[in-house]
């Protein structure tokens, strides 16, 4: 054949190859019968043809395969005879490789190469071939090199462009000053520390090392990557320093959180007589509002009037966000009205000092104002605006946002797309967090850790393992705030298991050491029941701070083992850490659960030698473990002096005065909490409620109802179930059911709430329809479900109806039976007559019979007059409450009611004996 020729202006009708010895044998490229080798070994021949050489197995060509193979093993056995024009050839026609003498070309992709060239030329070390003629007759001095090393590293490309300086370098070519400073700032920006410490050895190589302008790009480049002490090393060995090397010095420090050494620094430039310029000023002042420093912030700021700086925008908008993160925001706010001019920066760093100190309110007001100014805002003031939304909880504030948003165009931010999904998640608006997540173009690991986030925080655990799979499966793998999310969801379920394969996977990922994973850890374990597996994670870490020693303390605390927490506390203090606010939080908590109060007294003088007495949640803890101790006068005493009380605070005097059944004391402080303006929350009124119905307070009752539904609370499920249970108990059935119809989202508890007030009232009928209906609803019942049936079930007489529930729940729902489940059980029997199968199921009892069990039967016995059965309930009783006074009387009123008066004399004489 002889090629006529592959172009795609050829005219159609024209073969591409043609035999020379007969016309009328010829080839088309597109014909459709061709074989599928056909098109891959044309596209070959086209790139043998681009580099002037031709793909045809002739026995030339095979001449030619032998010849570059030749070429090839000449280059790697003595690679100085060739030219390296890799980085410098202008297109894929000029060789990437070219003989000094002959002139004779390679090509990395050729199309005659042996199939090992492409494998040694990877592993050939760079500088072997030399860059010399060939370079310098395309490149013909350094000045224009060094605007291809600028274009290259542009392109993103900063390996190659560092390649040919190292090239330029070994052959003697000035390099300008410029080109290593071009390398040292894309190697800062791309924080490429090993390619810029390869800059740094040439520099120092060409004996360019010390200069004040590389040595700037160096301590820059140094810090931008993370290497505080090299960044150091270089500003030590300068000669002299100018206020740039004193900033990027200061700026290296204070980026890595090491702010005092950043002021420091700042004050030894003043010392030498070097006047700070504005920069230096914004760089001292982020390093304050890290430690935080807000004495040597409030200095800074009196210099910076006297310099004259203070009108310029940037250092303004500093100072603003430098008050802000030192919890001081009214001197936050005074700067920043005091500001001439103000950027979309200024006003970010006013939105955000609101909302970091919760002022969420502010924070939106603030936004109004900017938008009535005409400041445009962007990505960054929208991402605070949503998490001061998330904050307080304000959905409908956060919905209009999320309009601005789509109307600014930045909806397909991913950053903003991620904080709509946390600020959604976080006022409960799963489906919206759910549908803006889904929607977003680009998601990556902050967007999928903020939705597997919303689904933890409401205790959704099963739905936030299975997006973690599905994570997995789009690729991304998690950092360690993904796996301390993760954790939560399963330490929410109690999901043991998927904790453990996740422990596992920490293992592999290297997160193991990360002391917020090991936290976070020891509570999945301890919230999971195995105390045993956290503390062995609390003990094989390499570093524990204060939250290590909170997690164990709390898991401990939950576990009931309070005496476990308080020996932990003491080895915290010997080991010379210094518990904080928490700690003390978790320790009195642990002391309350083992109502240990010399334990709990000893815990208050440690708070007020640590200066903690002050702080209100510690001092709400206080209240509450004195009252669970029966102190409440201590834990009123405590209340009186709190210097500070929020909700938290009157919820726990409340509570413990609700604990002693000193209904009238906890009205009358609900009283006092509405006169000091104090606004109750959820918590506040059903504390309130469970008072009112403990003493039958209906009018009370009735009247906190209607402050409920002033301050927005009658739809919530925890204050809707105890309106019902404190109507049901005040017995006001029909109350009771109108709030219970009302709730929007009834839980367990609210269907509780309602079955028993009907099973207590003797409305057996209607406590069966609402549990049938409970069921059909998809709640699933739970103990107290259950109790509150069997009850309603004895005292209405249907007893087949109570033991098909109870085989239901045994059977179908698979729960163990609880001593108040089978009292229940022995109650329908006994009051049904059924005394024999009561004392049976007794006897059958999964679980050995407590006094309150036997005592069932023995009234039983007494209602129905049998004297045996009573007889030998009673001899259970006594054995394990020898003084029970009314189980002596019930025995002595079945032998009355009998006839036995010998016996009823004789069971009085017993109880005289024994003093009952």
């Amino acid at each position: 054949m002889t090629e006529v020729g592959i172009s795609l202006h050829k005219h159609p009708r024209f073969p591409a190859f043609k035999d020379r010895s007969s016309v009328e044998k010829a080839l088309w490229t597109d014909n459709r019968f061709n074989l599928p080798s056909v098109h891959a070994r044309l596209a070959v021949m086209v790139q043998c043809q681009e580099q002037g050489q031709s793909g045809f197995a002739t026995p030339k060509t095979s001449g030619k395969l032998l010849r570059v193979e030749q070429l090839w093993q000449q280059l790697f056995s003595d690679p100085s005879q060739w030219w390296d024009n890799r980085f410098i050839k202008k297109n894929s026609k000029y060789p990437d490789f070219e003989h000094k003498g002959t002139h004779e070309g390679l090509w990395i992709e050729g199309c005659l190469n042996p199939p090992w060239v492409k494998a040694k030329v990877s592993s050939m070390a760079l500088g072997k071939v030399q860059s010399g003629a060939a370079f310098r007759s395309r490149v013909p001095d350094s000045s224009s090199n060094g605007g291809n090393v600028s274009k290259l590293c542009q392109e993103g490309r900063l390996t190659e462009a560092l390649h040919i300086v190292e090239i330029m370098v070994q052959q003697n070519i000035p390099v300008p000053i410029n080109t290593y400073a071009c390398l040292l700032k894309w190697s800062s920006r791309r924080k490429a520390l090993a390619e810029g410490k390869r800059v740094h050895a040439l520099i120092v190589h060409r004996g360019l090392h010390p200069n004040i302008f590389l040595g700037n790009a160096l301590i820059n480049m140094y810090a931008k990557c993370g290497s505080v002490l090299d960044a150091r090393q270089v500003f030590d060995s300068l000669p002299e320093h100018n206020e740039l090397s004193w900033t990027s010095l200061m700026s290296a420090y204070a980026n890595h959180g090491q702010g005092e050494e950043a002021i420091n620094l700042f004050q030894q430039m003043q010392q030498k007589g070097i006047p700070p310029n504005k920069f230096a000023f914004v760089v001292v002042l982020k390093a304050c509002a890290r430690i935080p420093a807000l004495q040597k912030g409030k200095q800074l700021h009196s210099d910076i009037i006297r310099s004259g700086f203070f009108s310029d925008v940037y250092v303004g908008s500093t100072l603003v966000d430098m008050y802000a993160k030192c919890r001081c925001i009214e001197l936050a706010r005074q700067v920043f009205d005091s500001m001439h001019e103000r950027n979309v920066v200024s006003w970010n760093s006013m939105i955000a000092g609101y909302a970091r100190q919760g002022l969420g309110k502010e924070a939106l007001t603030l936004y109004e104002q900017m938008k009535e100014e005409g400041v445009q805002p962007n990505n960054v003031t929208y991402v605070v605006l949503l998490k001061a939304c998330a904050s307080i909880s304000a959905l409908e504030e956060g919905k209009q946002l999320h309009m601005d948003i789509i109307k600014s165009g930045f909806e397909s931010d991913v950053i903003v797309g991620s904080t709509l999904v946390d600020m959604y998640a976080k006022c409960k608006l799963l489906k919206h967090a759910h549908q803006v997540f889904i929607n977003m173009h680009q998601r990556d690991l902050v967007s999928w850790t903020a939705m597997i986030a919303g689904y933890a925080q409401q205790g959704l655990g099963k739905e936030a393992l299975a997006l973690y799979e599905q994570m997995k499966q789009e690729g991304l793998q998690p950092d360690d705030v993904t796996y301390v999310v993760l954790l939560k969801a399963c330490a929410s379920i109690a999901a043991l298991e998927q904790g453990k394969q996740l422990h596992s996977a920490i293992i592999k990922s290297g997160f193991e050491s990360n002391a917020m994973v090991g936290n976070i850890l020891v509570d999945m374990y301890a919230k999971c029941g195995c105390i045993e597996d956290a503390r062995q994670v609390f003990n094989n870490m390499r570093e524990r701070n204060v939250v290590s020693w909170n997690a164990m303390i709390a898991g401990y605390a939950q576990q009931g083992l309070g005496n476990e927490a308080l020996v932990l506390y003491v080895q915290m203090k010997q080991e010379g850490l210094q518990p904080d606010d928490v700690t003390y939080v978790v320790l009195l908590k642990a002391c309350a659960c083992i109502a240990s109060l010399e334990a709990g007294k000893q815990i208050h003088l440690d708070i007020i030698r640590s200066g903690f007495e002050l702080d209100f949640i510690v001092g709400s803890t206080l209240v509450d473990m004195y009252a669970k101790c029966g102190c409440i006068d201590h834990a009123r005493q405590v209340f009186n002096n709190m210097h500070e009380r929020d909700v938290v605070s009157w919820n726990s005097m409340l509570a413990g005065y609700a604990q002693h059944w000193l209904g009238k004391e906890a009205l009358s402080l609900y009283e006092q909490m509405k006169q000091e303006a104090v606004q109750p929350n959820n918590v506040t009124y059903a504390t309130l409620l469970k008072v009112c119905a403990s003493i039958a307070a209906l009018e009370k009752g009735k009247r906190l109802h209607f402050d409920i539904i002033k301050s927005g609370f009658e739809l919530d499920v925890m204050v809707g179930s105890a309106l019902v249970d404190m109507y049901a108990k005040c017995g006001c059935m029909k109350d009771a059911s109108q709030v219970f119809n009302h709730i929007h989202e009834r839980n367990v508890v609210s269907w509780n709430a309602m079955i028993t007030g009907y099973a207590q009232h003797g409305f057996g009928k209607e406590a069966l329809t609402l549990f049938e209906q409970m069921k059909r609803e998809g709640i699933k019942p739970d103990d107290v479900t259950y109790v509150s049936i069997l009850s309603a079930c004895s005292h209405s007489g249907l007893v087949d109806k109570g033991l098909h529930i109870f085989d239901y729940m045994c059977k179908d729902q698979g729960l163990i039976p609880t001593m108040d489940h089978c009292a229940c059980m022995v109650d329908l029997l006994g009051r049904a007559g059924c005394l024999n199968d009561a004392e049976d199921f007794i006897n059958e009892m999964p679980i050995q019979p407590s006094a309150v069990v036997w005592m069932t039967l023995l009234g039983a016995a007494r209602n129905h007059g049998h004297v045996e059965i009573g007889r030998r309930a009673f001899d259970c009783v006594v054995k394990m409450e020898p003084e029970n006074a009314a189980a002596h009387a019930l025995l002595s009123n079945i032998y009355a009611a009998a006839g036995r008066r010998d016996e009823v004399v004789k069971i009085r004489q017993e109880m005289n004996d024994a003093g009952v």
